[in-house]
């Protein structure tokens, strides 16, 4: 598989990304717990974001007893750590890229394969949130999306 332009190990990506999630759960002194982790393996299978139902089908598919509260708990805790990020427009969930990291992603959505390629345009958070200071208004949260075809899926693309 290429990603992002690269030759890409999968299961590399997966393990490296479940290991950052344990130390930095283990750095805040909080759970990571089995169910935690398995929803957290689930939603890094692959780089499409990955609703909540289907995570709940996977757990099922493992054997795991769950309920659609037990998986939004689940992503509720790893969101708060900074371990996973909601996709509004997709209303699933993608794997944070930069885990333990103060930062606002932006994601690159391929309206064709549907990998999520989360980037951070330094600057432009923070950019949104003056503008919007100047105008009196006050930004809780920021979700930037932007949708195309990923460099796989644009045939002319010589990445």
């Amino acid at each position: 598989m290429i990603y992002s332009g690269v030759r890409h190990n999968h299961e590399r990506c997966v393990a490296d990304a479940l290991q950052r999630a344990e130390d930095i759960c283990a750095a805040r002194s909080v759970w990571l717990t089995d169910l935690r982790r398995l929803v957290l393996q689930l939603v890094w299978q692959g780089h499409a974001p990955i609703g909540a139902y289907k995570l709940l089908e996977g757990l099922r598919r493992g054997g795991r007893r769950a309920d659609p509260p037990t998986v939004y708990r689940a992503l509720d805790f790893l969101m708060e750590q900074g371990l996973v990020h909601r996709i509004e427009s997709r209303n699933a969930f993608a794997g944070c890229a930069r885990p333990g990291e103060v930062h606002q992603a932006q994601y690159l959505l391929c309206e064709s394969c549907g990998d999520a390629i989360e980037i951070e345009i330094g600057g432009l958070a923070r950019r949104i949130e003056n503008q919007a200071a100047e105008i009196g208004f006050d930004v809780a949260s920021q979700t930037i999306e932007a949708h195309g075809l990923c460099g796989q899926c644009r045939p002319e693309f010589e990445g």
